[in-house]
């Protein structure tokens, strides 16, 4: 997201089903919170090793009544291996206990509703929205704990329409990630 233009509201996920949840998740219900959401599939190397672990931490660090942690599983390779059972063993091995969605497959084409409601690039993905539930920031790749703990805390100071801006350091394109090319480890 480009960090100079006006945030706007964040759409809804659109999913198939929830993990570690008793309810849907609906982002309207989340106003008065930070959301950080993080897009991943299983067989990405970049989300296993860095974006999944940082999503674990987050949640452990951050009060839930300030700081909504959400894992969005975007499948739009290897279809056939990445189900939702597989992707239930997945989360139980590696103990994650933030929410879970499932992007809703789309009609046409391998990227799933939501990857492309977000227009992302590829996986990992991170998604923050502010405490009115607009989009303030969106990166494919990694960030480091110490960046999204900057970007986390900026979004908790603020009030009514005090924007930070939210620049990333690095290039994009030094992260790693996946594509429909492939993966960058």
């Amino acid at each position: 997201m480009n960090p100079s233009s006006q945030p706007r509201r964040a759409q809804p996920l659109e999913v198939t089903e929830w993990l570690n949840t008793d309810h849907p998740i609906e982002l309207d219900s989340l106003v008065g919170k930070v959301v950080v959401i993080y897009a991943f599939q299983m067989l990405c190397p970049g989300c296993v090793m860095h974006g999944l672990p940082q999503a674990a931490k987050v949640s452990r660090l951050y009060p839930k009544d300030e700081v909504q942690v959400i894992g969005l599983h975007s499948v739009f390779e290897h279809h056939d291996v990445m189900t939702v059972p597989a992707l239930k063993t997945f989360v139980s091995e590696y103990s994650y206990n933030f929410p879970i969605a499932v992007d809703k497959p789309a009609d046409v084409g391998p990227t799933p509703i939501t990857m492309s409601n977000y227009a992302m690039r590829g996986t990992p993905t991170v998604i923050l929205i502010d405490k009115a539930g607009s989009l303030r920031f969106q990166r494919f790749g990694q960030l480091t704990d110490m960046q999204i703990g900057s970007y986390i805390g900026r979004l908790l100071t603020e009030s009514g329409s005090d924007h930070q801006d939210l620049s990333t350091t690095g290039s994009e394109s030094d992260t790693d990630g996946c594509t429909s090319e492939g993966c960058k480890a």
